[in-house]
C-alpha cells in the first residue's frame, strides 16, 4: 500500500509549520534586498528572523513534544546509528526529527542567530548603511561583522542546498514526502510515536515574545 494511501497521524502542529515557511520566504526576501540595495526592507526581513528565531526558542521548550528540543536531540551516538541506517529501507521512523535531522535543526538555528547577530553590528564601507546596535562597537568590528555576515549567509545557502537534496532523497527514494507533511502537519500512521500538543497559554507566551522583539527594533 502506498504511502499516500495509509492513515494520517499528526506530527507538526502550525507554530513549527509557519516558522519553517516563513523562514524560507524570509531568507529569500534576505537575499534579494542584499543583492539590490533595499537595506531598509533587508532589515524589516532580519528583524522578522529573528522574532521567528525567538518564537522557536522558546517553542523548544515549550511547544509540542515533537517541536521540543529534548524529543529530537539525542547523542551523536544514536545519530551514528541512525546514519547507518540511512540507506535500508528496513528501518523504523518515529514521528518528528531523526537524530540525524534533529542536529540539522540545531545547525540551521545556529547559523540564523550568527547571522542576526553580525547583522545587528554590522556596518558598509562607506559607513552609511548599519545595524541598529552598531554605535556600540568601533568602525573596523563593524566591518569585520559584515564580513562574517556574508561569508555566515554563504554557509546557510549551502545547509538550504543540503536540506533540499536529502528531503529530495527521501521524497525520491524512501518514498516519504517531508515536503506534505511540513504542509499539512501529518503524516503516515507507520510512524512510531504518538503527538501531544502544547498547551495555549505557551502560544500566547511566544508570540507575545515575537512581537516585542519586533516592537523593540522596529
Amino acid at each position: 500500500m502506498k504511502t499516500s494511501q495509509l492513515k494520517q497521524k499528526k506530527v507538526w502542529d502550525l507554530p513549527i509549520r509557519l516558522i519553517h515557511w516563513s523562514l524560507v520566504i524570509l531568507i529569500a526576501v534576505l537575499w534579494w534586498t542584499a543583492e539590490n540595495d533595499q537595506m531598509d526592507n533587508h532589515r524589516l526581513a532580519g528583524y522578522g528572523v529573528l522574532a521567528l528565531i525567538v518564537f522557536r526558542l522558546y517553542w523548544g521548550f515549550a511547544g509540542s513534544n515533537t517541536a521540543r528540543f529534548s524529543h529530537f536531540i539525542k547523542s551523536p551516538r544514536a545519530a551514528w546509528q541512525y546514519g547507518q541506517g540511512l540507506f535500508k529501507p528496513e528501518q523504523s521512523n518515529k514521528i518528528g526529527h531523526n537524530p540525524l535531522g534533529g542536529y540539522s535543526v540545531v545547525l540551521l538555528l545556529s547559523l540564523l542567530i550568527t547571522q542576526v547577530a553580525l547583522g545587528l553590528f554590522a556596518i558598509d564601507v562607506d559607513g552609511w548603511e548599519a545595524g541598529p546596535l552598531n554605535h556600540y562597537i568601533s568602525f573596523e568590528a563593524g566591518r569585520l561583522c559584515a564580513t562574517w555576515h556574508e561569508y555566515t549567509f554563504n554557509m546557510l545557502l549551502a545547509w538550504i542546498v543540503l536540506h533540499v537534496a536529502v528531503v529530495m532523497y527521501y521524497l525520491l527514494v524512501r518514498k516519504q514526502n517531508l515536503i506534505k507533511a511540513m504542509v499539512t502537519g501529518r503524516i503516515s500512521s507507520l510512524y512510531i510515536g504518538e503527538y501531544q500538543g502544547a498547551h495555549f497559554i505557551h502560544i500566547i507566551i511566544a508570540l507575545g515574545l515575537a512581537l516585542l522583539t519586533l516592537w523593540w527594533f522596529i
